[in-house]
Formats: structure tokens, sequence, C-alpha cells
């Protein structure tokens, strides 16, 4: 292929993945890998788009085939040199292709882009495979295996790439070697280095995809926890084992990556983050702006407390991250992090506290967002009911008891609903109610505010 671009701007523009909507892509390939699989040839791209104000690396794999790919339409680029180009994950003969290089110790040197595939488990071969629908940042590719440990497993090809290792690979990669069973297990990962004259070696480096297996059949935690507190059925079973099983992976990270010191500088980062964070709420949101002086009091004790060792987390745990899978209990899954946080910072070290208070908001997003679809069922009571299941089940599993570290985890669940709403009051504002509410709430547990007013959604403030 001379030149696919002019076939590509249009096109990514297009996609659920392209992150900066509105813009015509103006992109540059800097890098690509290429194989020929009996006649069809598989290309992937390391392309630059430059239209953003800060430019967005892509990974776009493309497929060119000289005849039509049967049933290829919704995955069709466009044409050049009288070939079919197509979005290459949609291809059989790519999809058996990448899964092979993720299934042992393979290197390509490619055109400016060097990449080396990793086998950590054997997967088995492929058998057939297809896209999962509804991805947006990444494109998941489900396979059929066999000779393997399971039937199914799913490769995410990254589509967006950043310099430094993906968490989301690096720390499932570390369960499985730890024997976790709260986590698919990773069978392998494909990892590049490509051209960055911005850094100080010109170049840069990260994941590019990872397999691992998949679940059929889990549900998420969210729709089985809102179906739950819709139909006024107990949730506390459910609620403690999920807190079983974030301890069960805190404690498997701490034992296979280690823990650290939460120094002075450490404490300080985590602060002005957090104080930063209050700081635009309360330029943004009006009844945010009614606590930030409780809330930053919040923030300056947590300044004076003895912080826990620090340790790799999950980073954005909440119910959506958790399948309930039949026959093994609560699952975990995508450990990306926060994703507006630049990679190197996703792979720190943080405090366990943080993917607590995570759970214990979307517990109380449950409560709110059926109060905001069904007004008439109060779940309040039952979102109080799961947050307390939750903390026995972690205490009772890990055997820190995180009540007595009550005023620092009320920071940290404090600072994420500050974060919440500042989200709602830019994409939701009509969801506002269930941060602020959670803010007014926790600050007068706290002292540092009166009581939370009457008719609140979420739950009293001696909750979990």
């Amino acid at each position: 292929m001379s030149d696919v671009a002019p076939s590509l701007a249009g096109w990514m523009a297009r996609q659920r993945w392209y992150a900066t909507k509105g813009r015509t892509p103006q992109i540059r390939v800097i890098g690509s890998f290429e194989a020929d699989l009996d006649g069809v040839l598989a290309v992937t791209l390391l392309v630059i788009d430059e239209a953003p104000d800060l430019p967005v690396l892509y990974q776009v794999p493309v497929v060119a085939r000289r005849s039509p790919l049967p049933g290829g339409d919704h995955a069709f680029i466009g044409s050049a040199d009288d070939l079919y180009l197509y979005d290459a994950p949609h291809d059989p003969a790519y999809a058996r292709y990448l899964f092979g290089l993720m299934a042992g110790s393979v290197h390509v040197d490619g055109s400016d882009v060097v990449v080396d595939g990793t086998e950590l488990v054997p997967a088995g071969t492929v058998r057939r495979s297809r896209v999962l629908s509804g991805e947006q940042s990444n494109t998941s590719i489900i396979f059929d295996v066999e000779g393997g440990p399971v039937e199914h497993a799913i490769a995410k090809v990254f589509r967006v790439l950043h310099h430094g290792d993906n968490p989301d690979v690096t720390t499932q990669a570390a369960l499985t070697q730890g024997g976790s069973t709260r986590v698919p297990t990773t069978f392998g990962s494909l990892h590049g280095n490509w051209p960055d004259p911005g850094r100080d070696h010109g170049t840069a480096s990260g994941h590019l995809a990872f397999s691992q297996q998949f679940l059929a059949g889990a549900e998420d935690a969210w729709r089985v926890a809102l179906d739950a507190a819709g139909e006024h059925r107990d949730f506390t079973t459910e609620a403690r084992d999920l807190g079983v099983a974030v301890a069960e992976v805190h404690a498997t990270l701490a034992e296979q990556l280690g823990t650290v010191e939460s120094d002075d500088d450490t404490v300080a980062a985590a602060l002005v983050s957090m104080r930063r964070r209050i700081t635009t709420a309360a330029r943004e949101v009006p009844e945010i702006a009614e606590h930030e002086a409780a809330v930053l009091a919040v923030y300056d004790r947590a300044a004076a407390l003895r912080w826990p060792r620090l340790q790799r987390i999950h980073g954005d745990l909440h119910l959506g991250q958790a399948l309930q899978a039949p026959g093994r209990g609560w699952t975990l899954l995508d450990f990306e992090g926060e994703p507006l946080r630049p990679m190197p910072e996703r792979s720190r070290a943080d405090v366990p506290l943080r993917d607590i208070a995570g759970m214990l908001r979307s517990f109380d997003y449950v409560a709110g967002s059926l109060a905001q679809q069904v007004p008439s069922v109060d779940a309040a009571a039952w979102a109080h009911d799961a947050r307390v299941a939750f903390v026995d089940g972690y205490v009772a599993s890990s055997g820190v008891d995180v009540r007595a570290e009550r005023a620092l985890l009320d920071a940290f669940e404090i600072d994420k609903a500050v974060y919440e709403a500042i989200y709602e009051s830019r994409n939701r504002p009509d969801w506002i109610d269930i941060p602020i509410a959670a803010v007014r709430r926790l600050v007068a547990r706290s002292g540092a505010a009166p009581a939370v007013a009457p008719g609140s959604t979420t739950a009293s403030p001696e909750d979990d």
C-alpha cells in the first residue's frame, strides 16, 4: 500500500475510539509493521493526529485484500492501489495473526517500529473470532479457542497509545502470576517501541494489545446491583463478597508488586491534586462552593494523619468494573486507572483506601440513579446496607480495620464525589444532586458542616 492516509482520515473521524470529536483528523504515519497472511496484507499503522491542540497517537491495524472481505462492509475503510482496505480486527486472518503474536516470544522489526510478543499462559489455538460491539476507547476481539485452559479468550487492541506500560496489562499479569482467581487469566501481551523526538532517547514505548480469558455469560455488578435495589432485594451477601474480592486483589498485588511507605512528598502531591479538584468544582458548581471550606478542612486533617503503605491498586474501581461470573464469584477487570491521568502516573503506588472509596460511591450512585429514573423508589437504606456489607467483607478478608482510618477514607470519598460533581455539571446536570448530597453528608460526618439535609437520597452519616 503506497499511501492509505487519505482513506484513513475521514474513516477515523467516524470511529467511537476517535478522541477529538468534531474535528477532521490531520494524520501522519510515524511507523508501521506488517505481515503477509496467505495473500492478505496486514499493516499496523501508528498514526499521529495533529488536529487537536495536543497531538494524539493512534494504533490503526488495516488489512488489504484484492477482493472484498465477506460480511465486512461495516469494517470497510476505502480503497488504495486497487486493494480493499478494512479495519483489521474484523478480519479473521488478522485476528489469528494478532493472537499468535501474543502467544509466544515473537519479535517483529517494522518500519520505525519494534514489536515484541510475550506469552504468560498458553491459551490454545483460535477457531473463530468476532469483534465485541459497544467498545469506545479500545477494540476487543472475542476468540473461540481450543487446546487451552478455557474455551473463550478476548484480546484488547489499544487504539490510543501512550508512552509507558499500560497498568491494565501489568496489573492483571501480576495477579495472574500470583494465582489470583479474582481477575480473568492473562495469556499474553504485545509491546512496541516507536519514534518520539520529544523524548531524551528519541523513542517511546508502550503496550499495543493484550489477551486474557473471556468470561461468557457474566453480568456486570452495576446491573446486578441496580436490579436488586429496584426490586428491593437484599444485596448484603453480594456486597460483602465483593469486599472480600477487592481485599484479595489488594493482597495479591502487594505480594507480587510490593509496597512502599507513604512519605511526606507523596502525601503532599495527593493533596495538591485533591485541593485543585475542589477549587475547580467550587468554581463550576455553586452548590459545591458552599462546602469548599469544609472540604478543605477535611483535607487539612487528612494531611496530618499517618497514611498507610502504598501499593498498586485498581485506580478506578466502581461496580461497572466487576463481573459476576457463573461458578467463580466476583471478578474485577479494567485496571487502566483513571482515564484522565497520564499513563506513567496510573502505575504509581497508591492508597488502597482509594479503591474502597470508589466502590462506596458506586453503591451511592445506584440509589441516586434509581431516584432519577423512578422517583417513587427510595434506595437509600439499600445503599447504606450495601456499603456496610462491602466494608465488612473487606475488613474480614484483609484484617485491616479501614473504619479506624475513617477520616482518611472520607477524604478520598469526598474527592471522588467532587470529581463526580464536575463531571455531572458538564455532562448530566440533572444528576448533580447525587454527588452534592454525598459531599454534604461526608463533611457533616466529619464535623466540618451541618448535618445532612432532610430528604437526601444518600445513606446516613453513620453508614459503613
